[in-house]
């Protein structure tokens, strides 16, 4: 059973039963789910999953001081301790989780304060800017299982996507990356005889190909170690995963001379090619370009032409990437 399925459980059969039966006037304000950090707030964890901080238990959110004070926060903190340590074979453990805790009572204010330096969900435009993907994945995946207050709820619900023009700063920024790496300076590192360079410009390619992806799903990216997993469960591009994955896994062979030559690097330039090609026809579906050609780069630069708020358009293409 995955863990978000256990940690359902486990609210269920002993989390809200304590609540109603000892907090009934303060569970009106609570939120319990379970979301944050961990393989198993996104459903990839698996079986190596459980060699560390992996055990039955749940959030539960809570709204500021003023509707919670901390006497009996202290008191909530003490009956989830209480809670049982074992269920469905697995064990709470005595001890925090490297970066604090991950479960358990946790102001609502503090949680989003943690992923995005702001207490009520309330971004910059310079935060939706530059705080990493990872981050907002966090604060949005998962599960709520209950919320009284709706406060929790509210919050992820506003953070559930990019507003649509940081989706298009940031979709051109990588856009542009993607075209230089893959479509100009893959091969120009081999021509020059720089067999390192030319698999950076294969590891920029893949990285700013899969910030596409995500971006045209309308989904955010998680931490890199997840990124291929919940690329291949994405509605669109599905197939591109293993793409990207032969382009990083495969050699560069080519022949010796100045000159490019058929090999295993003209197979994974094609490749490229092909990936740069279902881009720009999902970039034309959503209506997100007027280039007519081949060439990512224009596609870059007409997406950010589309962006409306003209102090983002004005940014530099790179500026959210």
């Amino acid at each position: 059973m995955k863990g978000l399925e256990i940690a359902r459980e486990y609210w269920a059969e002993y989390g809200l039963p304590m609540l109603k039966d000892q907090f009934p006037e303060v569970l009106p304000y609570l939120a319990a789910g379970l979301c944050g950090s961990g393989s198993e707030c996104f459903g990839f964890d698996d079986e190596v999953s459980r060699d560390h901080d992996f055990e039955p238990g749940f959030c539960l959110f809570l709204p500021g001081e003023d509707v919670v004070d901390r006497r009996t926060a202290f008191l909530l903190e003490r009956a989830y301790a209480k809670l049982p340590r074992e269920f469905m074979g697995l064990k709470r453990s005595l001890m925090q989780p490297v970066g604090g805790a991950r479960k358990g009572v946790i102001r609502t204010e503090d949680f989003f304060r943690d992923k995005l330096g702001t207490a009520d969900g309330d971004m910059t435009l310079q935060m939706w800017l530059t705080i990493p993907e990872s981050y907002l994945a966090e604060a949005v995946n998962g599960e709520i299982f209950y919320d009284g207050y709706g406060e929790v709820t509210r919050i992820r619900a506003a953070l559930a996507a990019y507003p649509e023009d940081i989706r298009r700063k940031r979709l051109a920024g990588s856009l542009l990356l993607m075209a230089q790496s893959g479509q100009y300076n893959y091969r120009r590192c081999l021509q020059h005889g720089e067999s390192g360079a030319a698999q950076l410009a294969v590891a920029e390619f893949v990285r700013n190909a899969m910030n596409v992806f995500f971006l045209l799903n309308r989904t955010y990216q998680p931490y890199y170690k997840w990124a291929f997993r919940a690329l291949r469960q994405l509605p669109l591009f599905t197939l591109d995963a293993e793409l990207l994955e032969y382009l990083l896994t495969t050699g560069n062979d080519t022949e010796a001379g100045d000159e490019f030559t058929p090999s295993l690097a003209e197979a994974k330039y094609d490749v490229m090619e092909g990936i740069c090609a279902d881009v720009i026809d999902e970039l034309q579906n959503q209506q997100l370009t007027e280039a007519i050609c081949g060439d990512l780069e224009k596609h870059a630069y007409s997406v950010n032409d589309g962006i409306t708020d003209a102090g983002i358009r004005n940014l530099h293409i790179l500026a959210a990437v």
